[in-house]
């Protein structure tokens, strides 16, 4: 039995509703309410197939930037899936072949490397933060505000702000 596969579909701008539609014939999907994200169920026989097959089948019909799987495959990775352009893929390969590595693992690290460089600017932002509210209000005023902004986004159905 061959599963199925959550595939988000990340768009370049808001697709049209006739996009949209003409898309959908091929393909079922899910829009959010902006049109700039799709989600799509595929049957393939891995994740990357999934990827693969969606690429080709709505490349012709979608702006997009970029395919990643919902959910982890079995050694634990989110797969992306993005079209560069020439220049970026000429730089890809060259910095591959100057490691002698595959072009997959350099974007990869590269790619991690970010993503590790954002969290770490997001937490010591989040330390700034709280540092400047420590200066102005108690951890009781804090955690009392905290703690009720969580219970009302968690009976509003809404996450809290960030």
């Amino acid at each position: 039995m061959t599963p199925y596969h959550a595939v988000e579909v990340i768009l370049t701008r808001p697709v049209t509703r006739g996009e949209l539609r003409r898309a959908c014939r091929g393909v079922p999907l899910a829009a959010n309410a902006d049109r700039t994200r799709l989600m799509a169920l595929h049957h393939a026989s891995s994740p990357g197939g999934a990827l693969h097959t969606l690429r080709r089948r709505l490349d012709p019909r979608l702006p997009i930037d970029a395919l990643t799987t919902q959910y982890p495959d079995q050694r634990g990775q989110v797969l992306l899936n993005v079209m560069l352009n020439r220049a970026a893929s000429r730089a890809l390969h060259q910095a591959a072949a100057s490691v002698r590595q595959r072009p997959e693992e350099v974007l990869r690290e590269r790619v991690s490397a970010a993503l590790a460089q954002d969290k770490q600017t997001r937490i010591r932002q989040l330390q700034d933060q709280l540092e400047n509210l420590l200066a102005h209000h108690t951890a009781e005023e804090i955690l009392a505000c905290v703690a009720g902004s969580l219970h009302r986004s968690q009976y509003a159905g809404t996450p809290a702000a960030p």
